[in-house]
């Protein structure tokens, strides 16, 4: 498709925004509400009937942290499926900048996920393809708004994965849809029988596994037929040294680490489900304040405080504030996150995350 197409008298077609594995995505606005809208419509080779139950499915979804399903169109032998276009960016890319999110915003990024997927599971749509690149947030460093997507296709990525499982080993599909969700897939999707039919708790698995690679900055089993192989043997990346080493990050840390532990349970049946893990959520004791991004002017007291100056002005920061593998300095790890306290004379920045 092309700039100026229009689908169903209404969706005029501005540009091509993305490729993924089964589906073109266009950024097209809807003349009708004069809005943007993501128009999503299935690559060669795909089925049609797989793509207009998946809509199907998709619209039953109705949640915050989701991105919604508007209208499905059949129109000649084209398929469209219309769905709330997200400004922002996908996790892989803020992943990409932040290395590891401290376990506040962490805290926050897995609450809001656990809702999401939470009303899709009430809605009877499992997900089976959750990654970091299929959640959107705003641009910049807040992580405020996150939305889920790709619900669309849920049905799609089920056929895909069962046409896959046919050949006796889904793990060495040279699929780009199943290579990518490797790292993040539950055993029984990748080592499923054909007629098995992994349920939500692979998507719980999923959730688990994107918040260890979002809180440790490591892929928990390795990527592509690595991660196959280590997850069929039990092998785990460990956690990071610097999650607990921090006396004031540590309580937290262990409490979102249990929770992980039990998302990554080998049993389906004994991880928690998307609600439970809402209310876990809800019992923990996180910051959820705005961030904002600075640069290191200098530091004081042989380099146990400093200043850094951003958009919110000058704080001042305590080194026992800085959380992640890479230690704040004035020169190549000079650019921080933090949330802003009142202080005098200056307000205050915790926490202290470097970032690219």
């Amino acid at each position: 498709m092309k700039a100026g197409d229009v689908v169903s008298d209404r969706y005029v077609v501005q540009s091509h925004f993305a490729s993924g594995g089964m589906q073109d995505v266009y950024l097209a606005t809807d003349k009708l509400l004069n809005t943007n809208v993501a128009l999503k419509t299935p690559q060669a080779g795909q089925a049609d009937k797989r793509f207009a139950r998946s809509a199907k499915f998709a619209a039953r979804v109705n949640h915050h942290n989701v991105a919604k399903t508007l209208d499905y169109v059949e129109e000649g032998n084209q398929r469209f499926l219309i769905e709330e276009f997200v400004v922002g960016e996908n996790l892989e890319l803020k992943l990409s900048r932040f290395g590891a999110l401290d376990p506040h915003l962490g805290a926050r990024v897995l609450h809001h996920l656990a809702k999401g997927i939470a009303a899709s599971h009430h809605a009877g749509v499992v997900h089976r393809d959750l990654k970091p690149s299929n959640v959107i947030a705003e641009d910049g460093v807040n992580l405020h708004e996150l939305k889920i997507t790709d619900f669309g296709i849920a049905t799609l990525t089920e056929e895909v994965f069962d046409e896959a499982a046919k050949d006796g080993d889904l793990t060495r599909s040279t699929s780009g849809t199943i290579r990518g969700a490797l790292p993040y897939m539950a055993p029984e999707m990748m080592f499923r029988k054909p007629g098995d039919h992994p349920d939500k708790p692979s998507d719980i698995w999923s959730l688990g596994a994107m918040m260890f690679r979002i809180l440790s900055g490591e892929y928990p089993f390795g990527v592509y037929l690595d991660a196959a192989v280590n997850v069929k043997n039990k092998t785990r990346a460990a956690w990071p040294a610097f999650m607990t080493s921090n006396s004031q990050y540590k309580p937290l840390s262990l409490e979102l680490q249990a929770v992980v532990e039990q998302c990554l349970n080998y049993d389906p049946a004994s991880r928690p489900t998307a609600d439970q893990i809402v209310k876990l959520c809800g019992e923990l004791c996180y910051i959820n304040v705005e961030r904002h991004v600075g640069t290191i002017d200098h530091f004081i007291q042989n380099g146990y405080s400093g200043f850094a100056t951003g958009d919110s002005g000058t704080v001042f920061f305590s080194m026992e504030s800085a959380y992640g593998p890479r230690r704040p300095d004035a020169g190549r790890n000079g650019k921080i996150v933090y949330s802003k306290f009142p202080g005098t004379p200056r307000d205050r920045g915790h926490p202290i995350v470097v970032v690219d």
